[in-house]
């Protein structure tokens, strides 16, 4: 069966689906903002897929295993509803070895997007990046979508270099209105 090509939101974990915490090693840890499922689920009203692209350079400092990670992914999604995750457990510093790597998919490399691409056929031309920090922003542009920036994590006040996203909102609420 051929599968539609259809646009996507990506959305960065932290500081828009869940509370920025610094490294969450636990799903005890991962408090989702009470709006998240709400979203994802207006998202797939106005008909783009949800896809959560993030770093995860935590497994590659040793403070949580890719198992965790996947226990924690798991749970996102059941709360959430969103359509998948896609993660880079890599850093150039890391103390792991198997994950010490510069590579693609750890944004703002475009790795994880090809990889969400691939398998959702999606349209990229009418998808957004949503992040809370610079590199989701480079990400996006890098990846060809329309980026937005939101404060409901680290935000415009604490971005580690000037970027101009194409949008800037509270939280997450906002994009959703627009769509």
């Amino acid at each position: 069966m051929i599968q539609l090509r259809k646009p996507a939101v990506f959305l960065d974990r932290d500081g828009v689906l869940t509370e920025e915490r610094s490294y969450i090693a636990s799903i005890e840890g991962l408090h989702i903002f009470p709006y998240a499922a709400e979203c994802v689920r207006r998202i797939h009203e106005k008909g783009y897929y949800a896809i959560v692209i993030t770093n995860q350079s935590g497994v590659a400092r040793g403070l949580f295993s890719e198992e965790q990670l996947a226990k924690m992914n798991e749970y996102l999604m059941q709360r959430t509803g969103v359509d998948a995750v896609y993660f880079c457990p890599h850093h150039p510093e890391g103390k792991v070895a198997k994950y010490r790597q510069d590579c693609r998919c750890r944004k703002p490399g475009t790795g994880l997007f090809e990889a969400a691409c691939r398998e959702w056929n999606i349209d990229m031309a009418h998808s957004y990046m949503v992040g809370d920090r610079a590199g989701d922003v480079i990400a996006g542009q890098n990846a060809g979508v329309k980026t937005v920036l939101v404060e409901s994590g680290y935000g415009s006040e604490r971005l580690e270099c000037d970027v101009s996203p194409d949008y800037v909102f509270e939280d997450l609420r906002g994009l959703v209105g627009m769509l």
